[in-house]
Order: C-alpha cells, then structure tokens, then sequence
C-alpha cells in the first residue's frame, strides 16, 4: 500500500528536479492575497516548504519565518536558497501554540490521508495566534491515493466545508478555484482556501 512515507522517500529521490520545476514560479498574486491579510512584522510558519520559493518572497517581504519540510534532501536545498535553517519536521510533529500570525501550507498537506487532516489542522489551528491564518491548496477532485510517485488527497468545496466542520475555532474565509502556474500545467485547477481562527 502507498504511504505519506513513500512520497517524502520521492521528494528526497527527486528534490533537485522538484526545486528547478517549483522554484522560479511566480505565485505573488496568491502570496500577497495572503500577506495582506497579515499585520506588519508578522510571524509565518511556511509548513511543507519545498524549494523554500515562498519562504524567500516572505523574507524578503520583511516577514519572520520558520520553514519546514519532511523531505530532508528538500530542506537541505531550501535551506541553502533562503539563508535560514528549514526545519527537516512531519506535519504530524508540529507542536507549536498561538506562535503564529499565519501558517501558509501550499501545496503540501495535500499528500496527508483524509483521515489524517482534521489531526492535523486542528495542530495548525492551536499554532495559531488568535485570529490568525492559514493558506492551503489542494488539486481540484475527489481522488485519493497514489499519483505520479506521490500521495494525493484532491479536494472539493463540499469535501472541505465536511472536514473544517469537525476543527472548532476555524472558519473558511475565502477560497477560489486556480489553474496551475507551471508551465504546460495549465489545465489543472486548484482549490484555494484561506482559513481564519476565531
């Protein structure tokens, strides 16, 4: 059976050509949609890093930030781009408390079982400073399982309102449907959700 374990064994297998696809996308439009929603000299915790792309443009936009990845090959790469130390650290280990003004997980709980992302963002939740944010995305569907040597969990609006109902003290604030930024990507959607802790 596939695991979330088989897709971090990917991503150290293939960081190098992950970074050099993800690493010089331009993702302002979305990264601001987020930042604006942060006040000045906000704390971000980047969980699921990857290239360690977002947490350079939040760095450079005079932000403090903490990075993570459970990829240790992808940390390392992440690390040496962004000049500060990205934490080698599961979802499953976060264990901060009202820490954060925003956490921003793009494009990364996504390879989490559905089982296992109420847990989770219910440890996001509590990472939280009160009214702070998260960011997430998910490929736009209902699949889950193995894709492309990668645990996916897809995601609809209906399938997230079910899951964000059982975390209390999180509400969707907005969410919108994109297509993929990458090159020739540009027939898969994404959903987009920004998420706010009461």
């Amino acid at each position: 059976m596939f695991t979330p374990d088989d897709t971090i064994a990917y991503y150290n297998l293939n960081a190098q050509k992950f970074v050099s696809d993800t690493v010089c996308v331009d993702f302002e439009a979305t990264q601001k949609r987020f930042t604006d929603k942060l006040p000045d000299s906000a704390f971000i915790l980047d969980f699921g890093c990857g290239s360690g792309r977002d947490t350079k443009y939040f760095l450079a936009q005079g932000y403090q930030v903490d990075a993570s990845d459970g990829s240790l090959e992808l940390c390392r790469l992440a690390s040496k781009y962004t000049g500060i130390n990205v934490k080698n650290m599961l979802f499953q280990d976060l264990s901060a408390k009202e820490t954060y003004d925003g956490i921003w997980a793009c494009s990364s709980i996504l390879h989490l079982p559905y089982y296992e992302l109420t847990d989770i963002m219910r440890k996001m939740t509590a990472a939280l400073k009160n009214k702070g944010i998260i960011y997430t995305s998910f490929k736009y569907g209902t699949f889950e399982g193995e894709r492309n040597g990668r645990y996916f969990t897809d995601m609809k609006e209906e399938i997230f309102d079910d899951l964000i109902a059982e975390i209390e003290d999180l509400t969707i604030e907005e969410h919108w449907l994109t297509f993929d930024v990458r090159p020739n990507r540009g027939e898969e959607r994404w959903l987009n959700l920004i998420l706010r802790k009461l």
